[in-house]
């Protein structure tokens, strides 16, 4: 089922589909929004809205200025609730509160303060925090008067779970789907199978004008394949990790050896690798390949798109990938899921 390529906000602004929406960091708002001058652009971002609610100064400021206004920033702005962090401490947050604040400061899509579901979670455990999610949906329904409330999913690693999460909130009239806690899935060698398997269902509960957002995916050779498996909205701060950890990002997957671009199987366009495309660029440069990578694949899987050569895409990817790492899980899971 082909996905909607253009998605309209409140405030009526457009945005091309499928996006990608870097992690805004404050420290790097110049690299981040504005970037570079050619190449690639940066249509949207992400924020953590917690992080804005929990510093009264902070608070006071964006609830003053509107957020867009704070950000210095008009693309498409997406706030998440600090459900994340609500995983591993306690937040002494509402929902209700939240999504106010998220509503209030201005957030194109914001999010509820759903229940993380990690893997390890039992089928009570995950199913006890579907109930508990749904029902802060369809709270934060009634009180959302400006933006979008995202529908997150959840259901942790039992797809019967998740189909009906993606039923309901369908059922309950949501207009942006997120699939959430599926991090720790693709985190495993390139496994595309559970992630594009829940992505593909997802898609064909929900039809093909939702958009659906898939929280935490950033490596740019995994994202023509959930494209093709129905997401069309990324997010991830998988550009500043990958970077702090020396990872170089390529359409092929990301290297630390610089083996393929010495051998002229690979060349980055971007400000950071100019002068010397062999090697790997340092610190802040690196963060700004890493992001510069992800969106000219988003740019192109979009041209491929357009002239529906996407299928050519993943096969050259699959080529080349399999090349250099032999061992990967992506081209026998991608096998196996689309049969």
């Amino acid at each position: 089922m082909r996905a909607s390529r253009v998605f309209v906000t409140n405030r009526e602004s457009k945005h091309r589909l499928p996006l990608f929406l870097p992690v805004y960091q404050p420290h790097r708002q110049h690299g981040l929004l504005e970037s570079w001058v050619d190449g690639p652009r940066v249509d949207g971002c992400i924020v953590n809205s917690y992080f804005l609610y929990k510093q009264r100064d902070l608070r006071e400021q964006v609830l003053e200025q509107g957020l867009h206004s704070y950000l210095g920033f008009d693309g498409l702005v997406t706030t998440d609730s600090g459900a994340f962090q609500g995983f591993t401490r306690k937040l002494y947050l509402d929902n209700r509160d939240i999504v106010r604040f998220q509503d209030r400061i201005g957030s194109d899509i914001l999010a509820p303060l759903d229940l993380v579901t990690p893997p390890g979670d039992s089928r009570s455990t995950a199913e006890a925090k579907l109930t508990a999610t749904e029902k802060r949906i369809r709270q934060a329904l009634g009180l959302v008067e400006r933006g979008i409330l995202a529908g997150v999913t959840q259901g942790g690693r039992y797809m019967d779970l998740r189909h009906r999460s993606v039923r309901t909130l369908r059922d309950m009239g949501v207009r942006y789907l997120a699939l959430g806690s599926l991090v720790p899935f693709f985190n495993r060698n390139h496994d595309m199978g559970f992630v594009g398997a829940v992505a593909r269902d997802a898609r064909e509960v929900i039809g093909p004008d939702v958009p659906m957002h898939l929280y935490g995916a950033g490596d740019p050779c995994e994202l023509p394949f959930l494209v093709a498996c129905g997401v069309n909205i990324f997010d991830s701060a998988s550009y500043g990790h990958f970077a702090r950890d020396g990872w170089y990002m390529t359409p092929y997957g990301a290297i630390r050896d610089p083996g393929p671009l010495k051998a002229g199987e690979y060349r980055c366009g971007c400000p950071a690798c100019a002068e010397d495309p062999t090697s790997f660029p340092e610190g802040e440069d690196l963060f700004l390949h890493n992001l510069w990578t992800i969106c000219a694949t988003m740019e192109e899987i979009n041209a491929r798109l357009d002239a529906d050569t996407l299928d050519a895409y993943l096969a050259e990817i699959l080529e080349v990938h399999g090349r250099w790492f032999p061992n990967s899980a992506l081209e026998r899971s991608w096998r196996e899921l689309v049969g």
